[in-house]
This record gives structure tokens, sequence and C-alpha cells, in this order.
């Protein structure tokens, strides 16, 4: 059975419990706290960071790379367009994330200008998502579940309103009808 180095709070672990929801993929759940990380999870991932999956032995960090592993190892349903010009505009979203994440964190610290530099992130996602249902265009997929994570974070614990960006707030109206979604928004709402 797969084995997930979890941590409740964190939003690259909900990528993979996400992305495992909607796989339909048994596992089993090991919570790391991140506040006192054990020495063993170094063991796990040099940098001891989770999320980590464990399968027989085998070990996978990082969460981008883990929603990959899953798409190839369970493909169905599918979280990647099949036409390949789609999959590769999925990818580019989820390797630009840094530029979302950024003024996320930034804005979690209470930096000056972080509010702002959120909001310009918030304009782009509201572009996207004023032209297309998904972020991977008409079909949900990995893209969104790289991005709504810290979007739920950022509504739910920082206060931010998606009022003024209404194609975000549709999108996770729509996400949020979706059983991984609405678990994670129950995970966020507990922390």
């Amino acid at each position: 059975m797969l084995t997930l180095y979890d941590a409740a709070r964190c939003p690259y672990c909900a990528r993979a419990r996400i992305a495992l929801a909607e796989k339909g993929v048994e596992f089993e759940t090991l919570e790391i706290d991140l506040s006192d990380r054990p020495q063993w999870i170094y063991e796990k991932n040099s940098t001891g960071r989770v999320p980590v999956v464990e399968e027989d032995a085998w070990i996978l960090p990082e969460s981008s790379v883990i929603m990959e592993y899953l798409e190839e190892r369970y493909p169905e349903p599918p979280l990647l367009p099949a036409d390949p010009a789609d999959r590769a505009l999925a990818r580019v979203w989820i390797f630009r994330h840094d530029d979302f994440t950024k003024p996320y964190y930034a804005l979690r610290r209470g930096e000056d200008g972080a509010a702002e530099r959120f909001d310009e992130q918030l304009v782009t996602l509201d572009a996207a998502l004023e032209r297309q249902p998904w972020l991977t265009g008409a079909e949900y997929g990995l893209a969104d579940i790289a991005y709504v994570p810290w979007v739920l974070r950022a509504r739910d614990m920082l206060g931010v309103s998606l009022d003024g960006f209404p194609g975000v707030a549709d999108w996770v109206e729509r996400l949020e009808q979706r059983p991984s979604i609405a678990a994670e928004v129950e995970v966020v709402a507990a922390l």
C-alpha cells in the first residue's frame, strides 16, 4: 500500500491528497509535525519536506513530481488532457506555480506590498479562468490541483476576498463540488 507522509497545513501535501483522492488510490497517511520534524523524515527526503510518497520501499518527494507519477501510475481517470499541446500547457501552469506562491507566502508573513503582488497573480489566474472553465482547458486536471490549495488557504485563512476575481470565484465554486476539494476545504477549516 502507498504511504503518504503528510502535513495537513501544507498546501503542497494538499496537492498529493487531492490527486490521490481523484485517482481513487488507497493510501495510509503518516502525519508529520512541521514544527518538530522527526529526524527520520530526512531519510525519506533529504530536504525534510513533505509530501513524500512511499510504495514498496520506493520513495518519491516533491508534490509536482508526485502528481505526474500518480497520473502515469494510475492513468484512470486522466488528470492531464489527451492532446499533447494541452498537456504541455497544463505543465507550464504547474512549472510557473512559484510565481503564484511567492506572493502568497509573502502575504502570509505580512510583508509590505504582498497583498498587491498576490492580487496581481489572482488577476492572471482570473484572466485564464474567464476564457475557460479549468486551468487545463475544458477539463479539470492537475493544473487546477496545483493551484487550488493556495487559493483556499488565501481565502479561508488569510481573508483574501475573491469578489474582484469572478473567474477565480466561479472556479472555486466548481471545484468545491468535487469530493476531493470539498475534503480539502474541511482540512483548511480545521487548521
